[in-house]
């Protein structure tokens, strides 16, 4: 025989809260139609409340206002710590989403090191290609007879400039 979880609830004197955890948990199943085996009920939670208070003799004390606020602060506990164990899901969730987002930065830092790294060879390179290319026009580099050293120092100067300055990066 099947009952609705809300059923299952009263007649166990337990909230739908701790039924729904105990099924998320994997403790108590649930049919197709989305109800509870009474044998599942009894394996997990024992005998029913309702069985409870008439296998009880006579002479016992019916529920006080204590015994309801007890049970009350219980259900109230059950919920709080239901909530906690849902924060506490949340709050993992994020820390290995961000483990993640850490792992994937690390990982662009590393291809962005080897792209510096290749930019840095080529820059190299062709720093020395240039080098080569100038000491090779230096030799080639006639120099001016001696009518034309005697001309003026400013001309030597500017020349000199000139290549300072079309060496300038």
């Amino acid at each position: 025989m099947s009952i609705s979880v809300t059923k299952a609830a009263k007649e166990w004197g337990v909230s739908r809260t701790t039924i729904y955890q105990k099924v998320n948990d994997g403790e108590l199943s649930r049919t197709a139609d989305k109800k509870i085996d009474v044998s599942e009920m009894l394996r997990v939670f024992g005998e029913p409340i309702s069985k409870k208070r008439t296998e009880r003799p006579v002479n016992t004390v019916q529920s006080t206002p204590l015994n309801n606020q007890s049970v009350q602060y219980n259900t109230e506990i059950e919920h709080l710590l239901a909530l906690e164990k849902l924060k506490n899901e949340h709050l993992s969730q994020q820390v290995s989403d961000q483990k993640k987002l850490i792992e994937n930065y690390q990982q662009q830092i590393a291809q962005l090191n080897k792209t510096l790294d290749k930019a840095n060879a080529s820059i190299q390179d062709f720093a020395q290609v240039r080098l080569l290319e100038f000491k090779k026009s230096e030799q080639a580099y006639e120099p001016p007879l001696e009518q034309e050293k005697e001309k003026t120092d400013n001309s030597t100067v500017a020349t000199v400039e000139k290549k300072k300055k079309w060496w300038v990066f």
